[in-house]
């Protein structure tokens, strides 16, 4: 996504052009609504943050005066996040039921992707997600926004820097030590994966 093209859909809104706000909401929903939910880990927790952002954006649209459109929303979320995080302190469960989904008992586990049909197989990928989400979960607050803006949302590290209020180096070294702390509390499951790579 270029910021420049954001850029010159908010010039279009702000001469009057209502589509290109549109526009512009489409083209920013995946990758904030993916880091929301990375932080938040609840589907309608995260639709109601992704709006609330949008509210509070178009409401200080006005005021906007940078060039970093994307940075500033992603600014915005993180804010909204850490309101919610600090009233209250909730337990989520990929256990826990999707609601808006067809399937009456649907939860987020089943959503899970799997390659391989077998049960044990799913069992051993569920297990996993859950301590790959568990590990990401207990990394501190900056090197997870960074991981999950990174990974998640596919954000380039500019962004990244700038929604942080950092330098470039400063959001690498978040990432790397990020990495790093996976690398660690996850190495029993990436000697497993390894040598099951070498067996097949």
């Amino acid at each position: 996504m270029e910021d420049t093209n954001l850029e010159h859909l908010l010039q279009l809104y702000r001469k009057g052009d209502l589509d290109a706000l549109g526009r512009i909401v489409d083209q920013t929903r995946a990758p904030l609504y993916r880091f929301i939910y990375g932080m938040v880990r609840d589907p309608h927790v995260a639709e109601d943050v992704f709006q609330d952002v949008w509210i509070r954006a178009i409401k200080g649209l006005h005021r906007y005066q940078s060039d970093r459109l994307l940075s500033w929303l992603f600014r915005i979320a993180r804010n909204r996040v850490i309101d919610l995080s600090r009233k209250r302190k909730p337990d989520y469960s990929l256990q826990q039921p999707m609601g808006s989904s067809d399937q009456a008992n649907a939860t987020l586990e089943s959503f899970i992707p799997n390659k391989d049909k077998g049960p044990s197989h799913q069992n051993e990928n569920r297990e996993l997600a859950i301590r790959i989400r568990d590990a990401v979960d207990s990394l501190p607050a900056e090197q997870r926004e960074v991981y999950l803006m990174r990974t998640e949302a596919d954000i380039p590290f500019k962004v990244i820097a700038q929604t942080q209020n950092v330098s470039i180096n400063t959001a690498l070294a978040r990432m790397q030590y990020a990495l790093r702390s996976l690398r660690e509390l996850l190495d029993d499951d990436y000697q497993s994966l390894y040598a099951q790579s070498r067996t097949s």
